[in-house]
């Protein structure tokens, strides 16, 4: 297997970037940790405000987008003494899930949802929930602190009433952390940028606009950085700010992201021998 040798890439998530940063360097590259996002739970009395809202709310569908917001909301309730009638109130709900871990959270509190995704993402749940009337439905939307502009679009579409449930939020990064990172790519110091979440790419397009320097950025993820995808609901989001080239592994592993990466550069050095 070709290595990483002589190449720089910047983390921008920080869970596990320890890992990965010894990942990238036995590949024989240099990993930087360029943290794009924070995620901080919200404090646990709005939390409650919101099992008490799902409890009560007689909700006829229940939507679902992340495995650990679906987990932090069982927790808390069963926290409050109050899981039996959580889990009653999911049941009573038709459920929809995003993604391959709220399905598996959902699994172990013995619950199948009625609709999921084709591939992962928040496209693909739209698709599948278009097969369904949520007119005039009141459904409660699980959000992970970042918007969910084609969930909301179709069930204002379809004139159901929702409320957005939030158990956590991610907060913007450290602003001298993206102009370190900004800084870098622009210098042409980094090869290639491993995204692992949504709010990242947000975090860091969010930022160069602000600063003036979005032409520049996607400039330079259209030539000479290549950005890395976790999976395609983070893919989706890159190209929902303006990057579309991209590597993005088969398997959604944040490790397989990293040998993805490995394997463009193989296919890169043997197409120019």
């Amino acid at each position: 297997m070709k290595r990483l040798n002589g190449k720089t890439i910047a983390l921008a998530g920080q869970r596990k970037s320890e890992e990965l940063s010894k990942l990238v360097e036995n590949l024989g590259g240099q990993a930087l940790i360029r943290p794009a996002q924070g995620t901080v739970f919200l404090d646990d009395t709005n939390v409650e405000k919101e099992i008490h809202a799902l409890i009560e709310g007689n909700f006829d569908w229940l939507i679902f987008t992340t495995g650990l917001g679906t987990d932090k909301l069982y927790q808390t309730a069963a926290n409050m003494e109050l899981g039996e009638q959580f889990l009653q109130a999911l049941s009573n709900a038709k459920i929809a899930a995003r993604g391959y871990k709220t399905v598996n959270v959902l699994k172990k509190l013995g619950l199948t949802p009625d609709v999921r995704d084709d591939d992962g993402s928040t496209a693909g749940l739209v698709r599948e929930l278009r097969g369904h009337s949520l007119k005039g439905c009141r459904v409660a939307l699980q959000l992970h602190g970042d918007p969910a502009p084609l969930l909301i679009e179709f069930l204002e579409e379809q004139q159901a009433e929702y409320r957005e449930i939030l158990p956590y939020k991610h907060i913007p990064p450290k602003p001298e952390v993206m102009e370190q990172l900004v800084r870098e790519i622009l210098a042409g110091k980094i090869d290639a940028v491993n995204f692992t979440s949504t709010p990242q790419a947000r975090f860091l397009m969010s930022y160069a606009k602000e600063q003036g320097l979005e032409k520049e950025l996607l400039e330079a993820f259209s030539t000479n950085v290549m950005a890395v995808s976790v999976g395609k609901v983070t893919a989706q989001a890159l190209r929902e700010v303006g990057i579309t080239r991209m590597v993005v592994p088969e398997e959604e592993r944040m490790g397989s992201a990293i040998i993805a990466l490995v394997n463009y550069y193989k296919g890169l050095e043997e197409n120019t021998n």
